[in-house]
């Protein structure tokens, strides 16, 4: 399901450069701490008055090839539709800063960035646990 992918947003630019060795690895995390990423979030039935029942939001996890959990998350909402078609449960979602979702996210759990596309990439539970000591 690769598709071309051009860049519309800075962190997608930040995301491109790094992937090409046009900037370091330790630039591009410092760019991503800084950033807002689209979360897919489970689309609620809504209860008494369309008001949502629950206060927590679940996120698309899937598994990656290693057997790790992953949270599913997209540069852009733009960047998750296509891959969201395959779960219609889960059209909607929040633009959250990137820190605001390492904070939120349970221990255990991964990263898979833009899933589907050619620039994407996954970070494992260590590596976000070593971020997460650094933000």
């Amino acid at each position: 399901m690769s598709q071309t992918f051009t860049p519309m947003n800075e962190i997608e630019k930040q995301l491109v450069a790094a992937q090409s060795g046009e900037i370091d690895a330790e630039t591009f995390m410092a760019a991503l701490l800084n950033s807002e990423l689209f979360m897919p979030i489970l689309n609620e039935k809504p209860g008494v008055d369309n008001l949502q029942t629950s206060q927590t939001a679940h996120p698309l996890t899937l598994e990656d090839e290693e057997g790790y959990q992953v949270v599913a998350l997209f540069t852009s909402p733009e960047r998750g539709k296509a891959f969201l078609a395959a779960y219609p449960d889960y059209q909607g979602g929040l633009l959250a800063e990137f820190t605001w979702i390492l904070e939120k996210l349970g221990s255990g759990l991964g990263l898979t960035i833009n899933p589907g596309w050619e620039s994407g990439f996954d970070m494992s539970p260590e590596m976000l646990q070593q971020l997460t000591t650094q933000a």
